[in-house]
């Protein structure tokens, strides 16, 4: 028996250091969970783990040979190095066809859409849709916009559909806590992401009944996402308690894993390169852009940008990565800081120039338009926007897995950055700044505290 002993004990002692590495990981890694969700999920090693980020040169990339296989239903990648070819200029998809350029602006404190016809800059409508709205999403079939009306810590959550035909809204849709919503590349799906039950429910694309759910103990605050060029996975950030990212396997619904990033922060939106080999992660405490290979899971580099990285949106060209920074760490920053919006060469990983928002502000995330005219919106957190024409389906879906329609004019755009006060700027690339000013909403608007900030996360009421 002696011998028994000695070896239950030599396992008991590799045990201890190896469990109290998992507790410590499970404490620190990312945002921290009950003492049952570590033992069944974040520790087990049938499941799935944390990994520390493990940076790598930026030299080090993956170089595709031959075709994208995709998920079954999923549209072909038709450029294996761009992702984003099929959302140029002159690729719209017919189902689009007739649809009225229009921005589609949801205000959290009145629980309105206001839209705003982009070549006029007039407000030309606005209608009630359900409590808090916080995003607008085309659908995957580019027929309708969801607002996605999270309901701000009630169970009064709701989707409002609007016909991107007609630009109206139809009867909302009691849903769960839709804080953000994206449609999974085959189609087959919509991702509601239920911020406050570090959850994602699977529903039915037309209908939105639930189909399965899959929980992410490990994720506070699951928020932002984007898809694997083969539609196999998908990486959300999660924005509390420190921070981190959560894989998720779109195939068998599950989680993979989670990724701690070299340091405690705040990510907020995510976006794959265009040949799919890397993704960037704005942080909106690291001040930068966290880069991190999607296949491997693993931190290689991070490019700093500017106070409050939020908000990134590729250009129509794919050439630039478009960084939004707020000028603030806090959600309830004063107006009138020091944002900003960066430029990020996507071949070399370099930023090229800084914007300056003229008379200060904080640019929340970026929106471009889907046609030739030369718009780009950049809203603030307050007033997310989003535009009724919506790309080509070719490739992984990029139109269909976005709250907003890629694509700028290759040569020159007018980019529109919104501060967390009801204005909206203008901007020129070739002439490297901002330049007109834009009153979004009416003289309704106010402050909602002393210190003049105009929104703040739900998870902050």
């Amino acid at each position: 028996m002696r011998p028994h002993i000695r070896r239950w004990s030599g396992v008991a002692l590799w045990l201890v250091p190896v469990l109290g590495i998992c507790g410590w990981a499970g404490g620190s890694a990312l945002p921290s969970v009950g003492t049952r969700d570590i033992a069944g999920a974040l520790c087990s090693a049938a499941g799935f783990a944390i990994r520390p980020a493990q940076p790598a040169s930026a030299l080090l990339r993956k170089v595709r040979a031959g075709p994208v296989e995709t998920v079954s239903g999923m549209p072909p990648v038709s450029d294996a190095n761009n992702l984003y070819s099929a959302t140029t200029a002159g690729r719209l998809d017919p189902a689009v066809a007739g649809a009225p350029p229009r921005v589609y602006v949801p205000n959290r404190r009145s629980n309105n859409v206001y839209v705003i016809d982009p070549a006029t800059l007039a407000v030309v409508d606005r209608f009630p849709v359900g409590f808090s709205p916080q995003h607008v999403v085309p659908s995957w079939d580019l027929g309708t916009l969801w607002v996605a009306n999270n309901g701000s810590r009630r169970r009064s959550g709701s989707l409002t559909p609007i016909d991107s035909k007609t630009g109206r809204p139809g009867p909302s849709i009691p849903v769960d806590d839709p804080y953000n919503l994206y449609f999974a590349p085959d189609g087959r799906s919509a991702i509601v992401v239920a911020e406050r039950r570090k959850r994602l429910d699977f529903r039915d694309p037309q209908t939105m009944t639930l189909q399965q759910s899959v929980a992410a103990p490990g994720c506070s605050g699951i928020n932002h996402a984007d898809f694997s060029i083969d539609g196999h996975y998908a990486i959300f950030t999660c924005e509390f308690r420190g921070g981190g990212l959560v894989k998720i396997d779109l195939v068998n619904h599950k989680v993979l894993g989670y990724l701690r990033l070299s340091q405690r922060g705040m990510p907020q939106d995510i976006r794959i390169s265009p040949d799919g080999s890397t993704f960037f992660i704005a942080d909106m405490h690291a001040d930068g852009v966290y880069l991190v290979d999607g296949d491997g899971f693993t931190q290689t580099d991070f490019i700093p940008t500017g106070v409050g990285t939020h908000g990134l949106y590729p250009s129509r060209d794919a050439t630039k990565l478009y960084v939004a920074n707020r000028g603030s760490h806090s959600t309830r920053g004063a107006p009138h800081g020091k944002g900003s919006i960066t430029v990020i060469d996507f071949a070399t990983r370099k930023v090229e120039k800084t914007w300056p928002i003229p008379g200060g502000g904080s640019p929340d995330s970026s929106i471009m338009s889907s046609t030739t005219s030369t718009q780009r919106q950049v809203p603030s957190r307050a007033s997310r926007l989003a535009l009724s024409r919506t790309a080509s389906r070719s490739g992984p879906s990029r139109a269909a897995t976005r709250s907003v329609t890629p694509g700028i004019c290759a040569s020159h755009f007018a980019q529109w950055a919104a501060a967390q006060d009801p204005r909206v700027f203008r901007g020129s690339q070739r002439a490297s700044r901002l330049v007109r000013k834009l009153r979004v909403f009416g003289s309704g608007w106010r402050p909602v505290t002393r210190g003049g900030e105009y929104e703040h996360s739900p998870e902050r009421e």
